[in-house]
């Protein structure tokens, strides 16, 4: 039965459109346009059992500005500039509620529940809408008219989420987003050396954002936080108590920060100052007042205290207009005007309190009539107004039928002017009008004069133009406490030190780098360790069977050289380990470079004796006889490396580097110039992919000590670690960053080792039996057989017989070890053509003789 009732009581209340307290409570002129406003006239509502919102908290600083809207609507009807057509405005409360303002916004809106022609009419009942002032309401009214494409135009909602147009297609504004305001006010804190501030803000959109720009410019200046305090953004939230107490403690507690950056609501600083103000510690700050109450007098109760109380209080305003014009309009009021009686907000007002006298009320609406509101407004009925001329007057078109969506985008790029000065919407459907910088003063009627403008803020030019008044209200003032708090505070190396949110003493930041007992450095140095103990025990087998046909077929000497490079490639991995020093940075990158540029090295003169197996050009064999000189070839690459280090080490040599992290201190090597270090990289990744096209073209060649496919195979593996290394390097960060390059060092080093040498121990120490010149003569052989060029002549003797064409194609000479001479015999004869000793491939001059077959015979000398 409950449920009955309640689900009853609910219907009656959508039916009857209870809003705020007295049904279908609205201000409404007709006009051919009309315009929706919505004001938070009253700052909260209160719910009650009965499922009706009761109102609490009149604002008559948002009266007055539902009233501009009027008095511009007026003005624009009564200049003709938009010829017969006329502007219309249907005001509504939004209670300073989400609820209440989406349920008053329905109003605006073809499904209107109540609105049944509305639902039959081919446009809704507002072509656009001005307001609501919070970025919280405006945030959530935006989204439920864009359903029907109807433009908002806030005059006040400055949250930087707004000027998202994925997001919020239907919203513009007459006022500048709040990365611009926090930016001003770090400009502010920079100039007079506050570094040291606290930070008090409305949990909501406006205040989250704003805190979170704020904090992004000030870590640019060094600006830190003592405490942040968050606000409930509703002032009837249960836990608003709580949060003033809170913030009034931290303020207190913390009596040496004397700055205090606020960007709550004026009934949130009135509750503020009400607390902080009994505690001595809480008085004579400096208050840096955003936007949102930098002209709400009523903040503070003076009968209660006074502004010397308080301290020093700075307000960021958005920028001023000329309210003279307005108060007139208030003052030529007639109490039985059709204004006054027509209009519940007003009426309501000027029945409160029925022994104030008419123009009292007058005066007080005057006097909470806001510079800025005044510009803002005014700026957006203008912009309604340039639309429609625009649309309707410079052009032809049916009003009955203009659509929302139509007027929406002719707004966002119309052209108006206020006080003989041009604006538009940006891309962000923004008007970046800039902010004045104000100061508040006691005046001689025990009030606070909120008018006296001590500079300016440019966002196009991004300066500050600020009087030297300040200069004398700071050393006067709270220069002693601000340099105080900063001497206590500041004196912090940020390189070395840090200090908690709300310290007064500085901690040492903790050293960070690549610790020698780290399990992941112990890890890499157990592999190097492994990779350099085997290098040289590989060194002491391919010694100690130095004349064995497996060491002098893979060039004795060039692995050996080969051996010393990849034991010098293991040594340069410890380097870039532990403590950074400008010594070591150095060291590390030309120790490892000059290393593995001489390992490639040997491996390319290897892979060049390969290609000689392939080219029988007479021509081209002379050539390639001529430049096959390994120990040139070994120091020409070697000497192209040293040029690019020298170069580096000479101009922009790597040296040690430190940034703070939290409460540490990385410490890494700084490469300096990374065009150099790629170019080290470069250098090696071509003399490696030279080898590898010369290796990989005799990959084919007989088993017996062919190193092409283990050279192809090690450089393949070296590629795909060292291209794999350039994101990683650039994406890892903290002390396991030098980590990448180790491993991919070591990676590289064991390929070379493994695919090189692996083969060739196992034979010499296990197979020793393939070890001799009878094991090595058959494996010629076969290699011999394999290798024959098909339509020769075949005499199988005891050895092989091969076809001389025009180009001989002997691709088994690769695997004649040095130590082998060939005879060539005519093709049925013993008579002996030739012999021929290394290197090979060899060539003779007779050409009558070349399309003869011919026979191999393979001796061994000694």
């Amino acid at each position: 039965m409950k449920l009955f009732f309640s689900f009853w009581g609910l219907l009656s209340v959508l039916s009857l459109q209870f809003f705020c307290c007295e049904p279908n409570q609205e201000a409404k002129s007709p006009g051919d346009i009309m315009i929706g406003g919505l004001f938070p006239i009253h700052e909260s509502v209160s719910k009650t059992g009965q499922l009706i919102d009761v109102l609490i908290r009149f604002s008559v600083a948002r009266l007055a500005q539902s009233l501009m809207m009027v008095h511009a609507v007026e003005e624009i009807n009564r200049s003709g500039e938009l010829g017969n057509i006329t502007l219309g405005f249907h005001i509504m409360d939004s209670c300073a509620d989400v609820t209440t303002a989406l349920r008053n916004t329905l109003s605006f809106m073809k499904m209107n529940p109540n609105g049944t022609d509305c639902q039959h009419s081919p446009r809704p009942p507002v072509t656009a809408v001005i307001g609501d002032y919070y970025s919280e309401i405006s945030i959530a009214v935006t989204r439920h008219l864009n359903l029907e494409q109807i433009p908002q135009i806030s005059y006040g909602a400055t949250s930087g989420l707004l000027s998202d147009k994925t997001r919020f297609p239907s919203f513009l504004r007459t006022v500048p987003q709040d990365d611009h305001q926090a930016f001003a006010i770090v400009e502010i804190l920079k100039k007079n050396n506050w570094t040291w501030v606290g930070v008090v803000a409305t949990d909501g959109e406006y205040g989250r954002y704003a805190v979170e720009r704020l904090r992004h410019h000030a870590a640019k200046n060094s600006i830190c936080f003592a405490y942040i305090n968050f606000l409930p953004e509703f002032l009837v939230d249960v836990s608003l108590n709580d949060s003033i107490a809170e913030t009034v403690k931290n303020i207190t507690d913390r009596e040496k920060v004397s700055v205090i950056v606020s960007f709550a609501k004026p009934d949130h600083m009135k509750s503020i100052f009400n607390n902080l103000l009994e505690n001595d510690k809480g008085k004579h700050k400096v208050w840096l007042a955003s936007d949102n109450w930098s002209q709400a007098a009523d903040c503070l109760d003076m009968k209660t205290w006074s502004l010397n109380d308080v301290g020093t209080v700075f307000g960021i305003t958005l920028k001023s207009g000329d309210t003279s014009k307005f108060k007139r309009f208030l003052r030529n009021l007639d109490e039985d005007s059709d204004l006054c009686q027509n209009n519940p907000f007003l009426s309501d007002f000027l029945k409160r309190s029925p022994k104030a006298s008419f123009q009292s009320k007058i005066e007080e609406l005057a006097n909470m009539s806001y510079p800025y509101a005044a510009f803002s407004i005014e700026l957006a009925v203008r912009a309604i107004a340039a639309t429609v001329k625009d649309l309707c007057v410079d052009k032809q078109c049916n009003i009955s039928t203009l659509q929302p969506e139509t007027f929406r985008d002719a707004l966002k790029s119309a052209k108006f002017s206020m006080e003989g000065k041009k604006y538009s919407f940006n891309d962000y459907s923004d008007v970046d009008s800039g902010y004045d910088l104000i100061l508040w003063r006691s005046s001689s009627q025990n009030t606070v004069d909120m008018s006296y403008s001590i500079g300016r803020f440019d966002i196009e030019t991004k300066r500050l133009y600020i009087s030297n008044v300040i200069d004398q209200i700071v050393r006067n003032k709270c220069v002693y406490l601000c340099f105080a708090d900063s001497a206590q505070c500041y004196k912090c190396d940020e390189n070395t030190e840090y200090s908690d949110e709300g310290s007064s003493s500085c901690k040492k930041r903790l050293d960070l780098f690549l610790k020698w007992g780290d399990p992941y450095h112990i890890t890499l140095l157990a592999f190097t360790s492994l990779g350099a103990m085997l290098t040289l025990t590989v060194d002491v087998i391919f010694l100690a069977r130095w004349n064995t046909p497996v060491v002098r077929s893979s060039v004795g000497p060039i692995c050996i050289v080969l051996l010393f490079s990849l034991l010098c490639t293991f040594g340069s991995v410890p380097l870039f380990g532990a403590r950074p020093s400008d010594e070591k940075c150095r060291a590390r990158q030309v120790f490892f470079g000059l290393s593995f540029t001489l390992s490639v090295s040997c491996i390319l003169v290897k892979s060049f004796k390969i290609i000689l197996a392939f080219e029988f050009d007479p021509v081209t064999q002379d050539v390639l006889k001529k430049v096959y000189k390994p120990p040139a070839i070994i120091a020409l690459c070697m000497a192209g490396q040293a040029v690019v280090c020298t170069v580096w080490l000479s101009y922009k040599a790597p040296q040690k580097a430190s940034e703070p992290l939290d409460e540490k201190r990385l410490w890494f090597c700084n490469e300096n110039s990374y065009p150099a270090f790629g170019a080290m990289l470069a250098y090696i990744g071509l003399l490696a992919i030279l080898g590898f096209v010369l290796a990989f073209k005799g990959r084919k060649l007989p088993q017996c000590y062919n190193d092409a496919k283990f050279i192809t195979f090690s450089m393949l593996i070296y590629f795909i670690a060292w291209i794999i290394f350039g994101p990683v390097y650039k994406n890892v960060k903290g002390e396991y960053h030098p980590a990448v390059e180790m491993v991919v060092i070591v990676i590289s080093a064991y390929a070379i080792l493994f695919c090189q040498f692996l083969i060739k121990c196992y034979i010499i120490l296990f197979k020793q039996e393939k070890n001799t010149e009878a094991a090595f003569r058959q494996e010629v052989r076969e290699g011999f057989k394999a290798s024959e060029v098909t339509g020769c002549e075949v005499q199988m003797w005891n050895e092989t017989t091969v076809c001389v064409r025009q180009k001989l194609q002997f691709v088994w000479l690769q695997s004649v070890p040095d130590n082998y001479t060939l005879h060539l015999h005519p093709a049925g004869k013993n008579t002996e053509h030739g012999a021929f000793s290394p290197p090979f491939p060899c060539r003779w001059n007779e050409k009558q003789q070349r399309n003869r077959s011919y026979r191999l015979r393979v001796s061994m000398f000694i």
